[in-house]
């Protein structure tokens, strides 16, 4: 497959930015997406240029460091898909495909197609965590916990903290980010301790790193590729009236 690829180009975080196209032949449709770009990597090394800057890690999808826009939809074209699993199979060929980084006002861009995301460990650091001790490990079932509660957190636990929501969101909010953290551990009995400092502390970093307000939009949501859905905000919004008037 052949394939025209106009990709964000940014030497450094203080340097502008533009879009630059490049060519690809001979591009197997079996490749992941990730792979397409190592091939054009190594071809602008053979050619003495700079290669594309790119986040990857583990190539499975589950650490969250594949962030790209892909013709304007974070991750690409595929529902509930990372970057790194998206395969080229997935576009036509001959297409022309807009490589761009997440574009939000607390990710600023350090190079190329690479953002900073320390905004989502600040607030993980401002609440993401349980007082239960360490050592030997309870038994499994000493904790009784309902399994609607039990399948509710395992589904928030299931964020990947990789950005696409804020990506999506027309405010550059980190509100679905944030509450999948506060509901799962809100909701197991080990995460009571916290419950509502967790989330003052939480939403209060959110505000400060920059993160733009949530209007319900909905994108956040359908952008995430393990499927969040918009119940752990109204969750975040309940567990944050409550604490507020706690510490009135």
């Amino acid at each position: 497959m052949k394939f025209s690829l106009r990709i964000w180009r940014q030497p450094s975080a203080d340097a502008e930015g533009r879009m630059v196209t490049y060519v690809l032949d001979d591009i197997s449709e079996d490749a992941s997406f990730l792979e397409m770009l190592d091939v054009l990597n190594e071809q602008l090394i053979a050619e003495g240029e700079d290669p594309v800057a790119f986040d990857h890690d583990c190539r499975e999808g589950i650490c969250g460091a594949c962030s790209l826009v892909i013709d304007g939809q974070p991750h690409g074209p595929q529902a509930a898909t990372t970057t790194c699993q998206l395969h080229m199979r997935k576009f036509k060929d001959g297409d022309l495909i807009d490589i761009e980084p997440w574009r939000a006002g607390a990710f600023p861009v350090v190079r190329d197609l690479v953002v900073d995301r320390t905004a989502f460990d600040r607030i993980i650091q401002a609440g993401g965590y349980i007082s239960a001790p360490t050592g030997t490990a309870p038994e499994a079932h000493s904790v009784p916990v309902p399994k609607q509660d039990a399948d509710a957190a395992f589904t928030a636990a299931a964020c990947i903290g990789c950005g696409a929501c804020v990506a999506a969101c027309p405010n550059g909010s980190g509100m679905l980010f944030m509450a999948a953290k506060v509901a799962h551990l809100g909701l197991m009995p080990q995460g009571q301790p916290e419950r509502h400092t967790r989330v003052l502390g939480m939403v209060a970093e959110h505000d400060a790193s920059g993160f733009g307000g949530c209007t319900n939009a909905g994108e956040c949501s359908a952008a995430c590729p393990k499927e969040i859905g918009l119940d752990v905000i109204g969750q975040l919004n309940r567990d944050f009236r409550k604490a507020a008037v706690r510490a009135a």
